[in-house]
This record gives structure tokens, sequence and C-alpha cells, in this order.
């Protein structure tokens, strides 16, 4: 397979020789429809003044006169009714012409070579050295009639512009492809460096280097690149802590649960303590319950959004109803609850919004402190509304702003260790308001409290 380097460099090169055969065909077009018929007029009036002057002068020597002609850069050929030719100047490399031109020109037409040459090329058009491709007039001298043939000596005219020309056009070649081998090295080397970064991110080393310094294409594109290898290096951390977290979370309950189950079988065991036992078996089923339908539910809504069923209901009488359901949780811990919930209906499912609204409100009420508050709100917005669940807990600092909708993340252990979690509830939060086309924002502070604020489209 070609690298890119070497398609780079073939297809310039490829480009820079389809330009020039373009320039030349154009440039071609040009001289055959403008700049012939200017040239033939020009090298006709030349051919008029050389016949005229003969005239006027009859008792010059023609040869010497026609030799003074071509010295000064042209070809010319005489012929007579006789058939006598005489050349002057350099030789034609094609001495052919009709013997009906001639005539022609002897009877006093004008003959137009260079205008009527075939329509080929500038080169073998503008440069044919050839006896056809001259200008063909009618001259009298002392009385005798001759067929003056007259052409410019383009290699006498020009000779010293071939070499230069020649030379530009060698050295302009040769110098651009040179700069363009090089220059496709300084413009491929950042994408053979991506390309070395990235077999070093499908091994699993984050810790990738690149110049992300260049203000063009490239230089965003490395930057975009150590942004995606941080984010992946995240992720990674986060598939780590995950299987750490899950590991913990499973095989905790498991083990209190093997244990337990190994006393009951005890037979000097008392009525209490086996009841006391059977409760704390029950719990930890529920947190592996609990933790089995937040994965099942998580899994859900990433496999399929056709999950979601809308449908017009009165959301302040659903979240009314899960503050009901927590009454007596709220109670327990001495929190003062109060909401403000105006009779609003919205456009959703009904089912996945109140496990996002059941989530918030267990995230208030398990990291509040002992007789603290929790506020629900919901504001109306023209086409949206703002439900806001606002605690007087622990709060975030920024780390923890910044993660808390990560799966399994849970915030500084050292704060909340006497808090048991999944680290799946935001998560979920978050996933459920994205497929309602909404937003969700977060402001806390450490030790005063936290603020979710959600906002969604009242509906289609």
């Amino acid at each position: 397979m070609k690298t890119l380097y070497v398609k780079f460099v073939v297809i310039t090169i490829g480009i820079m020789v389809l330009s020039s055969i373009l320039g030349f065909l154009l440039a071609n077009t040009y001289y055959q429809q403008k700049l012939k018929p200017d040239n033939d007029q020009k090298n006709t009036e030349i051919a008029k003044s050389i016949a005229a002057f003969t005239e006027d002068h009859p008792q010059m020597n023609l040869n010497e006169y026609l030799e003074n002609i071509s010295s000064m850069g042209y070809q010319i050929y005489l012929v007579d009714h006789a058939g006598e030719e005489s050349f002057y100047g350099a030789e034609f490399r094609d001495k052919s012409l009709s013997a009906a031109t001639k005539e022609n020109v002897l009877n006093g037409q004008t003959y137009h070579g260079i205008l009527q040459f075939p329509q080929e090329t500038f080169v073998t058009g503008f440069f044919a050295n050839e006896l056809k491709n001259t200008i063909g007039l009618p001259l009298v001298h002392d009385e005798k009639k001759y067929a003056l043939f007259l052409r410019p000596d383009i290699k006498l005219l020009f000779n010293e512009m071939h070499l230069l020309f020649g030379w530009l056009l060698a050295l302009t070649i040769s110098l651009s492809i040179i700069m363009v081998i090089f220059s496709a090295k300084y413009l491929i080397k950042p994408i053979s460096k991506l390309t070395i970064a990235t077999r070093s991110l499908a091994n699993g080393d984050f810790n990738v280097e690149l110049d992300h310094s260049r203000q063009d294409e490239l230089g965003e594109l490395s930057h975009s690149f150590l942004r995606m290898a941080n984010r992946l290096e995240q992720i990674d951390d986060i598939r780590k802590e995950f299987i750490s977290n899950i590991s913990h979370d499973i095989q905790s309950p498991l083990s209190n649960i093997k244990g337990y189950t190994n006393l009951l079988e005890k037979e000097s065991m008392s009525k209490e303590e086996k009841s006391r036992y059977i409760s704390i078996i029950h719990d930890e089923i529920g947190r592996l319950s609990t933790l089995t339908k937040q994965l099942l539910l998580l899994a859900s809504l990433d496999r399929n959004e056709n999950i979601v069923k809308k449908s017009t209901f009165n959301i302040s009488q659903q979240i009314k109803e899960l503050i009901r359901n927590y009454q007596w949780i709220v109670g327990e811990k001495g929190i003062m609850l109060s909401y403000t919930l105006p009779d609003t209906e919205m456009t959703g499912d009904a089912s996945l919004l109140y496990a996002a609204w059941d989530n918030l409100l267990t995230n208030a009420i398990k990291y509040n402190r002992p007789n603290g508050s929790i506020e629900i709100s919901l504001e109306e917005k023209g086409e949206s509304i703002a439900v806001i669940f606002k605690d007087s807990g622990i709060g975030l600092n920024q780390t923890e702003i910044e993660r808390v909708f990560d799966r399994f993340y849970r915030a500084d252990t050292a704060r909340v260790r006497t808090i048991e979690g999944t680290g799946l509830g935001l998560s979920i939060v978050w996933t459920i308001v994205q497929l309602h086309d909404g937003h969700i924002y977060v402001q806390s502070a450490e030790n005063e409290g936290t603020t979710f604020t959600v906002e969604l489209p009242v509906g289609k």
C-alpha cells in the first residue's frame, strides 16, 4: 500500500503536469485565434515593404539587398518564371512548396502560409521552419517578375531566449519537485505522529505527545486527538473503577448473605437473633436487587432510545406522589422538605421521569445532614419547564461536579464513607434527561449543599 507521503507527492506532481498541459493548450488556442493572424499580417507588411523598395530601386543589386535583409533575422526564398531559385539566410528544414503556389504568387497573388499553416500546436506552428510556413508576395525588379517568400528566422531571433526559457523551465520543474517532496514531508509528519499515537492508544498507552502548537487544521487535529486521548484515559479509569465497584457492590452483600446464612444453620440461635439475621439478609438482597435494576435500566437506555414512550401527564402530581412515598424517611432523618409545584402538564415518558425524580430525591436525602432541608420547585419557562432539587447536604467540590454523572462515580469516600450507594443514580438521571432532549445542571459548594436543575421541553 502506498503511504500518504508518496500519494501526496505523486498527486501534487500530477497536478503540476496536468496544469502545465492545460496551460499549454490554452496558450496554443490563444496563439491560433489571436497571435497567428497578427503575426501573418505583420510579416505581410514587411514583405510588401521589401517588394516596394525593390520596385522603387531597379538599379540596385537584388541579391545583396536580400542578403542584408536576411542577416537582420529573416529567411527568404526567391523564384522566377524560369524556375530559378535563390535562398537567403538560414536554410529551411522543409523546402517543399507546390508549383501552383509559386505560380499564383508570380501572377500577382499573396500567399498567407503563416495564417494557413495547419492548425497544430504552438510549437509546430510558430517554430515550424518550413517553406510552406511563409508569406509569399510578387516582386518586380528591373522589369523582371519574381515570387518572394519570407518568414522570420526564429532561431536567430530567439536563440538566447530559447536557452533562457529552457533553463528556466527545467529549473522550475526541478525546484518544484524538490519543494513538493520536502514540503510533503513537513505536512505528513504530524499525521505520521498521529498514526504512532493511535497505535499507542490501541495498546493502552494514553501518554502520547503531539505538537499542537501549529495554527492550522493539523494543529487542531492534534489538539482534538490529545483531548480524545485524555477522555479515553478517563473512560479507561472509569471502566477499571466500574469493575472494582461492581465487584465490591456484588461481592459485599453476597458475602454478608453467605455469612448470615451459615449462622442461621446453628440450632442454638435464639429467635431474636434469627429474626435480626433474616432482616440483614433481606436488606442485602434489596441492595443487590436495586443494583441489578439500575444496571438493567442503564443498559436499556443505552441500547434503544425507542424505550421512551411519551404521553401527556401532570408532572406536579407525579413529584408530589414521590414526596409522599418518601415522607417517612424524611421524617426519620429530621429533614425539612418543602416544595412549590404549580399544576403543570407536559409530554414525556412518565415512568422514566419518575425514576429521574426518584434518584434526585434519594440523593438529596442520602447526602443531606441531620435536620437539614430539601426544597423542590417547578418553574415554567415558555416552551420548557425547570425542576429544581436543592438540598443543604455535604456538597461537592469542583472535581466531583465534573464527574458526578459518570457511572459508578462516588464522591470522596472519606466524607461519605457511611453512605451506601451504587454510583449509578445520577448517570441514570442524565441519560433520561438526554432522551427527553433536556439539560441538567449542577451547582454545589462543599459543606453548603447542592442544587440540581433539570430543564425539559413541555412537549410537542
